[in-house]
């Protein structure tokens, strides 16, 4: 145990540094656990459902999140104010922000975190590799440190092979990052990644690696307590992306064997035992067509994914985080953990497919989520609620488990047909894309499944067939029973799938 570690008293009230689904999400496990919770809300969210839902809720600024959310005095004088004795600060904002886990130490306040320490470390990618090669965890080849010299940088490049990558030391979400096919656009590129990475972190340095041509993402989900005992919950695929983000999480990989499971595993807490690491955090990896991994970096919070996780392992990764914060030992260890069934997610983003993904905004004039068995919807909105146009245009999570992946992909059919959102555009239709193609279905796809397979107008195609097969099926019973009386109080013969097949 450090030196430095105080055991905590069990907490007693916890403020949601977030909004939105996750938000809801903490406060449900911890008022399983008896204790009080706080919201904080911008002026746009005053009417949010995570603000009904706390025992106290405060506001802490305009929309915009560089004036509410991002703004840690103000959440720091809200546990002042309200009395809450820990601060859970989701994912986003500011979740991985090591100068705001420094300040809420320095006011005697819980992070539900990892020391401030672990988060600036991992929270650049050149320090996080440098700490990883210490228990000599796998690198794709490529740079140690930042590049600044184009020559230099050109040499090593060759060395390494084209293509490569450049990408941003500072960040992720795809921004600052280059593919370079050759050395003759070497140079542009890397001012590109440069300038980007600098407008989008304040920071301009980059790195090289080789492409990897067909990845895989593979993540490790780790936990890790005050006592050195770190253990992981085994891994999640997020292959399918678009712009480098994800869309749909599943648990187990399709493809990794006992043996490379084990590994990747091994290389996970190895990861988190290098910076000391305390609570739950995520090391991610890529997996090369030959099922060679390779570190990429470690996300110092709880994922947005984590209910696949929990899905298969039964544990709470909230409630977790909540025990290492007030000072428990992990309660289990590595040969405690096991994996049963599956489980698959579908980001639902307020977004238009057909037309690149591009955020929508408006009202949810229609919205009913799917219910039965080995269904799990984590949202934050309800019907006539507003889509903000200040946030992530996430609406929900719907998950799906069952006794195995196949099981689990036609729950998540169903789920999707059963979803009924209208008044805004939705992920739902690339979602039932996805899990009723034959790539996905078999398990043979990587991060390139949305450039390799998805077309736009595949999705009204899609549509167009299956309003036509409703046609003709309610072409047939009228010619039928054109001529047959009908009963006086006839019952509803509208279809279901009709309903959610058009909708789209």
């Amino acid at each position: 145990m450090p030196e430095n570690f105080k055991f905590q008293m069990p907490i007693s009230k916890i403020l949601i540094a977030n909004r939105g689904e996750i938000a809801l999400r903490i406060m449900r496990s911890a008022k399983e656990m008896g204790i009080k919770t706080v919201a904080v809300f911008s002026e746009a969210d005053r009417n949010a459902l995570h603000v009904r839902y706390a025992d106290e809720a405060i506001c802490i600024g305009p929309a915009p999140s560089n004036q509410s959310y991002l703004v840690g005095e103000k959440i720091i004088d809200a546990c002042k104010i309200t009395g809450a004795d820990a601060i859970h600060p989701g994912y986003g904002f500011l979740s991985e922000n090591a100068a705001f886990a420094k300040k809420v130490a320095d006011a005697g306040l819980i992070l539900i975190g990892p020391s401030p320490e672990a988060m600036e470390i991992m929270g650049n990618k050149l320090s996080a590799k440098a700490a990883a090669l210490k228990y000599q965890i796998p690198m794709v080849p490529g740079t140690e440190e930042a590049i600044t010299n184009v020559n230099e940088a050109k040499e090593r490049a060759v060395e390494v092979g084209f293509p490569i990558l450049i990408k941003a030391a500072a960040g992720g979400g795809g921004k600052g990052m280059r593919i370079v096919e050759s050395v003759d656009d070497f140079e542009e590129q890397m001012d590109l990644a440069v300038s980007e990475a600098t407008s989008a972190f304040g920071d301009g340095a980059v790195f090289i690696e080789r492409y990897v041509t067909s990845p895989r993402h593979i993540e490790i989900q780790v936990l890790g307590d005050h006592y050195g005992n770190i253990v992981h919950l085994f891994e999640r695929e997020c292959s399918v992306q678009r712009r480098h983000q994800k869309v749909v999480e599943e648990a187990p990989s399709s493809v990794l064997t006992p043996e490379i499971r084990a590994k990747m595993g091994k290389c996970a807490v190895d990861v988190a035992r290098s910076v000391n690491y305390t609570g739950a955090g995520t090391v991610e990896f890529i997996l090369d067509e030959n099922h060679d991994f390779f570190f990429l970096e470690m996300n110092t919070r709880l994922q947005v994914e984590h209910p696949v996780t929990e899905f298969i392992t039964g544990v709470d990764l909230v409630k977790e985080q909540i025990k290492i914060a007030e000072g428990k030992p992990l309660s289990f260890n590595q040969d405690d953990l096991k994996i049963n069934g599956h489980a698959i997610e579908l980001r639902v983003y307020a977004e238009d497919p057909s037309h690149n993904f591009l955020p929508d905004i408006g009202i949810l004039k229609t919205y009913k989520t799917p219910k039965g068995n080995g269904v799990r919807v984590d949202d934050g909105f309800e019907q006539g609620m507003e889509i903000p146009i200040y946030y992530d245009p996430m609406i929900a999570k719907l998950i799906t488990y069952g006794k195995d992946r196949e099981e689990a992909i036609s729950r998540m059919v169903r789920a999707i047909a059963e979803y009924e959102i209208t008044g805004i555009e939705t992920t739902l239709a690339f979602g039932n894309f996805v899990m009723q193609h034959e790539a996905f279905k078999s398990g043979n796809f990587d991060t390139h499944f949305v450039s390799k397979y998805f077309r736009p107008d595949g999705l009204n195609e899609i549509n167009e067939d299956e309003a036509m097969i409703a046609a003709i099926v309610a072409a047939k019973f009228f010619k039928k029973d054109v001529f047959k009386k009908a009963p006086e109080q006839a019952p509803s013969q509208s279809s279901n799938w009709r309903k959610n097949r058009l909708k789209y």
